[in-house]
């Protein structure tokens, strides 16, 4: 079975060289869901109208603020971070804080 894919690209017809940066495209995107549903189980939420993208965009912020919060303990995972952020209001500061810093 032979399948074929068609791209349009700026890139030179260079199969080896397109094909490592569609693997480097779908790693990433397939980290990020995953992340997404691992962390805040998206999956197993129901939405209804708009509700999903507004989810989404909120997700994703989220996610980029508790991978880039430098903190104490930097080998803490996401979830535990997140979860962190529920209980200590001190620490939901500072996710906060250094979030609105970078505008």
């Amino acid at each position: 079975m032979t399948e074929r894919h068609y791209f349009i690209t700026s890139l030179e017809n260079d199969p080896k060289r397109i094909l490592k940066f569609k693997r480097k495209h779908w790693g990433i995107e397939n980290g990020l869901h995953w992340q997404l549903d691992v962390t805040f189980n998206e999956d197993d939420d129901r939405k209804r109208k708009n509700s999903a993208q507004n989810y989404s965009l909120i997700a994703k912020i989220t996610l980029n603020i508790l991978k880039n919060h430098q903190h104490k303990d930097k080998k803490a995972s996401i979830k535990r971070k997140r979860m962190k952020a529920a209980w200590d209001e001190d620490y939901l500061k500072s996710l906060l804080m250094t979030w609105l810093k970078a505008f």
